[in-house]
């Protein structure tokens, strides 16, 4: 096991033996962000699911109130009004046969991808390329479209993605450490709103466990451990120890704890 260098040991030292409210989460975690860099913030949430199920699957976007911090290079596939459209819009990299020319020569000059509707015929082949990078245009997050321009303006002012790994766990970008503690517990804030309203109604639950009539205890496992449940959230910067966080808290994320 490699050793802990003494700047992490005295980080963990700081971090609260407990699960605390979001806003002194963030307080601890600019604390321990004391790398000479703008280190990233991210929240770790630890879900009850299977992503191997379909019906336990969680992807999706959301809108940081606060941006996200980061500069996002956004490549358009698209061509005639759309791509002037496109260009007026800030797109860093417009077109679809030279975009794809230089997708295929392992050529990556940007973060994220959007495709008009027309183009997804020739965008459908570079999907093995695009997909395990995360840069397949999806009409259920928004980047296939005909209105580029909002896609861009999104994607530009802080819309990031969050998905559930094989492990049942999503990692979202909240910002960096240079924001205050207040805009990352109002990021924490939107994102663990939207991952609560994803969260499946009673009568879906219950459809999954069959047609035969289930105990009450396998009801209740159903209800309380099944789909969407917060097992813990945590939040960490790049490089420092992560802090737990109170799941219980579901409004006023950037009041200080009574």
């Amino acid at each position: 096991m490699a050793k802990k260098s003494k700047a992490y040991r005295e980080a963990i030292a700081k971090v609260p033996s407990e699960a605390v409210a979001p806003l002194e989460a963030m307080k601890v975690v600019k604390e321990v962000a004391t790398k000479k860099f703008d280190e990233t913030v991210e929240v770790h949430f630890r879900l009850g699911i299977d992503t191997r199920q379909a019906d336990q699957q969680l992807r999706g976007t959301v809108s940081l109130p606060n941006g996200s911090g980061k500069t996002v290079r956004v490549a358009v596939f698209a061509e005639g009004a759309m791509a002037e459209a496109a260009k007026e819009a800030g797109a860093d990299i417009v077109g679809t046969e030279e975009l794809t020319q230089q997708i295929q020569a392992g050529e990556f000059n940007f973060d994220a991808a959007v495709a008009t509707p027309d183009q997804m015929g020739k965008v459908g082949r570079l999907g093995k390329i695009l997909g395990p990078r995360g840069l397949m245009p999806n009409p259920k997050l928004g980047t296939v479209t005909t209105d580029v321009a909002k896609a861009i303006k999104e994607l530009k002012g802080g819309r990031v993605e969050y998905r559930a790994d094989r492990y049942g766990i999503a990692h979202v970008v909240l910002g960096k450490a240079s924001f205050t503690a207040e805009q990352l517990a109002e990021n924490y804030g939107t994102v663990y709103d939207e991952v609560l309203r994803m969260k499946p109604a009673a009568p879906r639950i219950i459809a999954t466990l069959g047609a035969k009539p289930p105990s009450r205890a396998r009801m209740a496992w159903a209800l309380s451990s099944y789909c969407w449940n917060v097992k813990s959230i945590s939040v960490s910067s790049t490089m420092g120890p992560g802090v737990a966080v109170d799941s219980s808290v579901t409004r006023a994320y950037t009041e200080a704890a009574e």
